[in-house]
């Protein structure tokens, strides 16, 4: 802890807005956002937005409300959405066909096997590699991992190195389906979090955009066959 010594850390977004609820009362605090999902939520919007900005807004916004009213809109329009990571790095991205309609809260992200995390929206417009967007953070997991246990030391180098391959197609179609299982051998598998947060964006890829891993894949090897001959 700090200076040595055991030390509480409290979330400055939590402690920021108990005075507005002792002013106002919880009853009030209460009855922003929907049943289970209440309150206030500060919102960090970053990635292929006309404006990123950093708002606070009531829990069970519409993801495109929260987008087009605070940060200006996805860059080049609505249409120009390819896919959006809503809640930080370390929970599965979504395509558009959910972003069109889901609520931020936690329920509604659970509902899309997604999760609101820090709030942290990434948005990523067509221009966009999803997989070498993945790689990258899988890059960062392996640089964070503390190494103590052995799922997450080994198998976030592991998925990495993985994923830098399936970035330029230098892989087999079934690998993928082994990168999946271990991503589920290292989730639940750890002390804290972070074993979970490396395997969840990964998982996220395969769900909604395999066709495309699988075409990359099959790009490089056709690449490959015909610069042999």
């Amino acid at each position: 802890g700090a200076w040595g010594c055991p030390t509480t850390v409290n979330n400055v977004e939590s402690i920021a807005v108990v005075p507005t609820i002792l002013r106002r009362g919880a009853d009030w605090f209460g009855a922003l956002g929907r049943p289970n999902n209440t309150g206030t939520k500060l919102f960090n919007i970053s990635g292929h937005v006309n404006n990123p900005c950093t708002v606070e807004e009531e829990m069970g916004i519409p993801l495109k409300t929260l987008i087009e009213k605070h940060a200006g809109g996805v860059r080049g329009g609505w249409d120009n959405l390819f896919a959006i990571i809503p809640g930080g790095a370390s929970v599965p991205m979504l395509p558009k066909a959910l972003c069109d309609a889901v609520l931020m809260d936690f329920d509604s992200l659970k509902e899309v096997q997604s999760g609101l995390g820090t709030a942290a929206v990434m948005v990523m417009d067509k221009t966009t590699d999803p997989i070498k967007a993945i790689t990258r953070l899988s890059r960062f997991y392996k640089h964070e991992s503390c190494g103590q246990c052995t799922p997450c030391r080994e198998g976030t180098g592991w998925m990495w190195r993985m994923m830098e391959r399936m970035t330029a197609g230098n892989a087999d179609i079934s690998e993928i389906d082994l990168l999946e299982e271990v991503t589920r051998q290292i989730e639940g598998h750890t002390i804290c979090a972070l074993g979970d947060a490396a395997a969840w964006p990964i998982q996220g890829l395969i769900r909604h955009f395999r066709p495309l891993m699988e075409d990359r894949i099959t790009q490089y090897h056709a690449a490959q066959a015909k610069a042999a001959e």
